[in-house]
């Protein structure tokens, strides 16, 4: 492997443009190469974050063997063609969240990678921030005493377009997938799989879920409430609630921000960090550390971790009767 890792990005979207921003910052990284299916907009990517080489294929970047790993930047349902595609090329693969459509393609992924011996993560990059490793000590410590409620919001007004990726059913369109999956994911981070599962989506004119509330439920009465709306702006907050006391995750919480705990009947407490970058150089750092080291997988985000939480947005889709394209397929 060369002294710096390096990488390749499938995609040009505004995604990929916060990783390239955050490779910048990564000190045993460098952005090597960008794809896209149309090479003008490669071209242009390119320019703008000065990377050597800009191609008008996925395949191209996925060959190139002065490539190491490959983010994925493309819409939901070609996460899982585009990560076999580099895992079977040799290519350690860094792919956004959801990881996939389904259970049986992240299955699909999971069996490739480790057939070929090559890294694989889930791009989850909140999992990384220095706020979410506090509020878990914070929990672990038992300062909130026992923890038996979570609220976790993530509403953000998108304007309709039936034909952007959001409303649009074909590209993975729905609150769940996009924006929900973060309530979803602090739910199962801290308290792993529900008992129970309650789904009240509003199901609009492009046939998927334009906002969703969830109730999760477990067998000893802890209860979470989440919601996700593409339709509303709503608090984007994260409340954490025990018997001794709560930790609200501020506005934007799956952004590096501040946390603010609050015990008994004290004043709030405000937590903050020294936050580098724009957040998403901590799964690059990851990737970097795994493959430095010879790991397959990350022990932070490990990908049973995704195959449970795939798993988990599966039974919210089925609860709520939403199926897409890829669900009969295979």
């Amino acid at each position: 492997m060369k002294n710096k890792i390096r990488w390749g990005i499938i995609g040009t979207g505004w995604i990929a443009d916060k990783m390239a921003e955050a490779l910048t910052v990564v000190e045993d990284a460098t952005l090597a190469a960008v794809a896209s299916r149309a090479k003008g907009k490669s071209e242009e990517f390119a320019r703008r974050h000065g990377v050597a080489a800009s191609y008008g294929s996925y395949e191209e970047v996925a060959v190139d063997p002065d490539i190491d790993v490959i983010y994925i930047a493309t819409p939901h349902p070609y996460h899982c063609a585009n990560t076999l595609m580099c895992l079977r090329n040799g290519k350690a693969v860094l792919c956004e969240k959801p990881f996939a459509m389904n259970e049986r393609e992240v299955l699909q992924m999971i069996s490739t990678a480790r057939e070929h011996g090559v890294f694989l993560m889930e791009a989850f990059w909140t999992r990384f921030l220095p706020s979410m490793d506090k509020v878990l000590e914070l929990v672990a410590s038992g300062v909130l005493g026992e923890v038996r409620h979570i609220k976790s919001d993530f509403g953000a007004v998108t304007g309709f377009d039936p034909n952007h990726r959001a409303f649009n059913k074909s590209l993975g369109g729905g609150s769940l997938l996009d924006i929900g999956i973060y309530p979803v994911f602090l739910t199962l981070l801290l308290w792993g799989e529900p008992d129970q599962i309650s789904a009240v989506p509003h199901i609009g004119s492009t046939g998927v879920d334009e906002s969703l509330a969830l109730t999760f439920k477990y067998g000893d009465g802890r209860i979470a409430t989440l919601f996700s709306s593409f339709t509303v702006n709503s608090t984007v907050e994260s409340h954490i609630c025990g018997t001794k006391g709560r930790l609200k995750l501020n506005r934007w919480w799956h952004c590096p921000v501040p946390l603010e705990l609050t015990k008994g009947e004290e004043q709030p407490e405000t937590i903050q960090f020294d936050y580098v970058g724009n957040g998403y150089n901590y799964e690059a750092e990851e990737v970097v550390r795994c493959l430095r080291s010879g790991r397959k997988e990350s022990d932070i985000l490990p990908l049973d971790f995704s195959l449970r939480l795939i798993r988990l947005l599966d039974r919210i889709r089925k609860e709520m009767g939403l199926v897409y394209d890829a669900d009969g397929r295979g």
